[in-house]
């Protein structure tokens, strides 16, 4: 007898999964994901927090910034302009700046320069050595504990325009 039920029951079973089963028809395997043609989900990148800033500040912010408004001017308020060996090109100078901070306000990595115009290319390294040395003095930038939880790691874009004395 129990060489009689195995048979039916492998019978079963293989009864079972051939009526189940179905040809891929090029969606998802997988229950519980929702696809869209041309979407699905997008990656969960941190979003640049960004600011444009004309330098050089003419008052030096005092206190923690609590804000992103007073974060940038902050950042900002050690720049100072590189001694140029050719005339400016254009009305202003520009460069701009990609960086993250800490909770506490000190700086991850070394600041990377991602736009530069207005200048020569022979003062473009003295402008980016100007610039990531401002940032180097500026910080750590004093934050208060909220904002410097929701910025930690995230990036910054900051880019400072300078309008040279005619």
């Amino acid at each position: 007898m129990r060489l009689a039920f195995r048979p039916v029951l492998l019978g079963v079973l293989v009864l079972g999964a051939a009526s189940s089963a179905r040809a891929y028809d090029g969606g998802h395997l997988f229950s519980g994901y929702v696809y869209t043609p041309g979407g699905g989900y997008p990656l969960a990148l941190p979003e640049t927090l960004r600011a444009t800033i004309a330098v050089p500040l003419a008052d030096k912010p005092a206190g923690a910034a609590n804000t992103l408004r007073q974060l940038f001017p902050a950042l900002a308020a050690c720049w100072s302009a590189p001694r140029f060996t050719a005339a400016p090109q254009g009305p202003d100078v520009q460069v701009t700046a990609r960086l993250s901070l800490r909770r506490d306000g000190s700086l991850i990595g070394t600041p990377r320069i991602t736009y530069t115009a207005g200048v020569s290319d022979g003062d473009r390294p003295a402008l980016t050595q100007a610039t990531v040395a401002a940032l180097g003095r500026c910080t750590p930038v004093r934050l208060t504990p909220g904002l410097g939880r929701a910025i930690a790691g995230r990036p910054m874009a900051l880019r400072f325009v300078y309008h040279p004395p005619a």
